[in-house]
């Protein structure tokens, strides 16, 4: 069945897994109701947590339990624009299309949706980039297999949740893809919505601007308009007298802005006297995918504008001191240079081994969506 998957065309892949894993994690989710029993502590330390739906009947089971953590924030700012100091640091593209989306239906309804469909263009966007590759690097049911790696990573359930990363991972992987056709209008538009959307957006001009000095086109300099998506929402920050994104981090998260290699000394300093086993991991998962994004003589030869982009999103994940490496695991589905190559060590895997590797990163997988609809783990 796979093998038969895998020489369809890539956008037929990418609806079938979405859809597949749309239902399943609706399901899974609703399966989940009767045992989640969350303290009530925990639910109140997190904000917006006043006029939660009641945790029963049917449209709490398909819609109410996604309404955790960031999701609160995206919903409020949809509904009531950034009436709260707080809310600044949670980007406007996501809740702007939620609110655009609510017109038709449920405001959870329309978050859940327009993560859905982010999450296809993700997939399809993934697999774009896999074609690009030769066939001795990686063929159909190598990308295929890549894709499913990258499905069941731990953490890749908030591709479907009511979270802004499905959305910013589309416009990477698009802006990404139209670069590498010389599209540079579209790659442009892509780079700077992905801008408003979350800060690590903003990082795919890296790798933009690579390929545009490297074309020696004068119509790639319209890149160079990539970061506007960021520095316009900073400046109207500034403007209506809010406070910056930085600011807000540091006043309602607990975590200041600091170079590298201070989150890593802090990071290094909790795991050993804090004995931290989870930072631990985290910090060890950002070095791997470094090390298997940046190191030569791999199967797959990565790209030096992916490289580049790598190199910039693992630097920004250490840029803060306070709560280092927070919401590492689903950050690092970003980076898609990792994904890629893994996709090449799995295409030599038997079909034993490919089921183990998935099945224990989907177990993983799952037990991070219970702890997230547990209220027990903050993303």
């Amino acid at each position: 069945m796979l093998r038969r998957l895998a020489f369809r065309p890539d956008w037929q892949i990418a609806i079938t897994l979405t859809a597949t894993l749309r239902v399943f994690y609706t399901a899974i989710a609703a399966a989940f109701l009767p045992f989640l029993h969350p303290d009530p502590a925990l639910i109140h330390s997190n904000a917006l947590t006043d006029n939660l739906p009641a945790p029963y009947g049917l449209h709490y089971a398909l819609l109410g339990i996604w309404e955790r953590f960031d999701t609160l924030w995206y919903l409020r700012i949809a509904a009531r624009g950034y009436d709260l100091p707080a809310g600044v640091i949670f980007y406007p593209l996501y809740p702007a299309a939620v609110r655009v989306t609510s017109w038709l239906m449920p405001a959870m309804a329309a978050a859940l949706l327009v993560s859905t469909v982010a999450a296809f263009f993700s997939f399809w966007g993934l697999l774009r980039l896999a074609g690009e590759l030769s066939a001795d690097e990686l063929s159909e049911v190598g990308r295929l297999r890549m894709l499913l790696l990258f499905c069941a990573w731990p953490t890749s359930f908030v591709l479907f949740a009511g979270y802004a990363d499905s959305l910013t991972l589309a416009l990477v992987l698009w802006a990404v893809v139209f670069g590498r056709e010389a599209r540079w209008e579209a790659a442009t538009v892509c780079g700077l919505l992905a801008g408003s959307a979350r800060p690590t957006g903003v990082v795919v001009f890296i790798p933009l601007a690579v390929m545009a000095v490297r074309s020696r086109q004068a119509r790639s300099l319209v890149v160079a308009l990539t970061p506007l998506g960021l520095l316009g929402y900073w400046c109207w920050l500034r403007w209506s007298g809010r406070p910056s994104v930085v600011e807000a981090y540091r006043l309602y998260q607990g975590m200041t802005m600091a170079p590298p290699w201070r989150g890593v000394a802090e990071a290094v300093r909790l795991i050993v006297t804090g004995h931290d086993a989870l930072l631990a991991i985290k910090l060890g998962l950002v070095i791997l995918f470094a090390v298997i994004s940046l190191r030569r003589g791999v199967r797959i030869e990565v790209r030096i504008e992916d490289k580049a982009f790598v190199l910039a999103v693992v630097l920004q994940m250490l840029m803060y001191t306070g709560r280092p490496l927070l919401g590492t695991a689903r950050y690092l589905l970003m980076v898609y240079p990792a994904f890629l190559v893994c996709g090449g060590y799995a295409e030599r895997w038997n079909g034993r081994q490919l089921t183990f590797y998935v099945t224990a990163l989907g177990f993983l997988n799952l037990a991070w969506m219970w702890a997230f609809l547990s209220w027990s783990l903050v993303l």
